[in-house]
């Protein structure tokens, strides 16, 4: 009886502590959510002041902005250009853009038993 007992009293203690547990858990989240949404509603200083505008610049015209120089793409009017020079143009001096491939590895054949 007494081992019975104590079973379940062990089972009560981890009951109980697993319930704490999970309880510190949830406070926890609730916790750091109310202080995401706080600093969201939270305005951030600026940590530089704003530049001043150059005197005189009021009654000059704003210039519009230039073109970027580059856009990341291709030019139309260069055509692609192979790696390997056909061999009209090697003869011609054109070097290939790429080193030769690798020859392929051969084994000798599997002999069957």
């Amino acid at each position: 009886m007494m081992v019975r007992d104590e079973g379940r009293r062990a089972l009560k203690r981890d009951l109980t502590f697993a319930a704490m547990l999970v309880t510190t858990g949830v406070a926890i989240s609730v916790l750091s959510i109310g202080q995401i949404v706080a600093a969201g509603h939270q305005q951030v200083a600026q940590a530089t002041p704003p530049t001043q505008s150059t005197p005189g610049a009021e009654t000059k015209p704003s210039a519009p902005p230039s073109e970027p120089s580059t856009t990341g793409q291709r030019p139309a009017d260069i055509p692609p250009q192979p790696a390997r020079p056909d061999a009209d143009a090697q003869k011609a001096g054109a070097q290939p853009a790429l080193p030769p491939a690798p020859a392929e590895k051969v084994a000798p054949p599997i002999k069957e038993k």
